[in-house]
């Protein structure tokens, strides 16, 4: 409801301004943030191709891009889906346990023609990046949040974008 809309005579009390002017201040409308990465000039122009060929929705969950704003990094509903395009290779994709199946927290698979590296971390969460892309492509999803939607909702993009090949 707009309060502004409305020309009523309204009392307000100390209380209710405090409440207000918290609200105001409160951080449930603020984006996620996101580090945006520092890839080549090579990476970085796939990556404003992806950028522009991401879908409006993940999973359901409306676009809400993460600050500072840049075509390198993208978000999607609220606890948000985070893509980061351009970032280093994840440890655990040259760890030879991962490759052996050894290692409980980490898995290779692929979603709809996309392979991936799949992370567990702390609190639930998951991190997948894309693995035999010309570009690592991150993408973090919040613990509760159907992985395979996003993977799957995620793959057309970054199959237009991103060409098969090892990234530098």
């Amino acid at each position: 409801m707009n309060f502004f809309r409305h020309r009523r005579r309204i009392l307000v009390g100390p209380a209710f301004a405090l409440s207000i002017t918290i609200a105001g201040c409160s951080s449930a409308d603020d984006s996620a943030s996101a580090a945006v990465p520092s890839p080549d000039a090579k990476a970085a122009r796939l990556c404003r191709d992806l950028h522009k060929v991401l879908p409006s929705r993940v999973d359901g969950a409306s676009r809400h891009d993460p600050e500072p704003a840049s075509a390198l990094t993208a978000g999607w509903g609220g606890p948000e889906i985070i893509l980061r395009c351009g970032v280093t290779q994840p440890p655990k994709m040259a760890d030879p346990t991962v490759a052996k199946g050894d290692d409980p927290d980490a898995v290779a698979g692929g979603v709809n023609g996309v392979d991936w590296l799949m992370e567990k971390r702390d609190g639930g969460a998951y991190r997948f990046t894309t693995a035999n892309r010309s570009v690592y492509v991150e993408v973090t999803v919040p613990e509760g949040r159907d992985s395979s939607g996003v993977l799957i909702d995620l793959a057309p993009a970054i199959k237009k974008a991103i060409p098969e090949g090892i990234a530098d």
